[in-house]
């Protein structure tokens, strides 16, 4: 059952996560940098929130990620933590609760980013204020979108293409996956279905 939205969604604020902007070239050990940052809705592409983005990673044990968005200038200490196997790990302090994260979050509402703990009950997962229709159907259009792109998002009888660069075993296991994830969703088409069928006889 959904939860009531008297909560936040997380998701609908914004998220800085330090292993993808490490992978988008936005944070580089060993160097400064600054770069513009900005966020979009993941359906329409229309951007929500843009700023400036600077770190400095010199020190090889810990650093520091400045974020200027609008009216709010914080600075979020960084550090590094060696991984067992070799190699290691920037992670953010968070600066309320002083525990290593990987990401960190500003919801709707908040003035400042922190860890996902931070916020406790105030905020949800957009998942949670999703039925298990809703959450089959999110399921099915995020791995159509994964393979054909944005015009490939609505569900019909079309399955999306294949990339050139997928593997046909890869495509045709996220293929059953959308059409598992839609199985579900259709099951509550066709509870509805039936119950409306059902009335109409009542009434007949």
């Amino acid at each position: 059952m959904p939860r009531p939205r008297y909560r936040a969604c997380l998701q609908e604020g914004l998220c800085l996560n330090l292993n993808r902007l490490a992978h988008r070239g936005f944070i580089v050990r060993g160097a400064m940098t600054q770069r513009f940052i900005q966020w979009s809705n993941s359906y329409t592409d229309e951007i929500t929130a843009a700023g400036t983005l600077s770190a400095d990673l010199r020190d090889p044990n810990s650093g520091f990620l400045n974020i200027k968005l609008g009216s709010l200038d914080q600075r979020l200490e960084l550090e590094f933590q060696p991984r067992h196997f070799g190699g290691g790990q920037w992670y953010f302090v968070c600066p309320k609760t002083g525990r290593l994260c990987s990401a960190v979050w500003m919801p709707p509402g908040a003035k400042y980013f922190a860890s996902r703990q931070t916020w406790g009950r105030q905020v949800a997962y957009s998942s949670q204020f999703q039925t298990r229709t809703d959450r089959a159907y999110s399921g099915a259009r995020k791995i159509r979108m994964r393979l054909g792109g944005s015009e490939w998002e609505d569900i019909d009888e079309f399955d999306p293409p294949k990339p050139k660069w997928m593997r046909w075993r890869t495509y045709n296991r996220l293929l059953d996956r959308s059409r598992d994830y839609e199985a579900i969703g259709d099951e509550r088409i066709l509870w509805l279905a039936a119950r409306l069928m059902a009335d109409s006889r009542k009434r007949g």
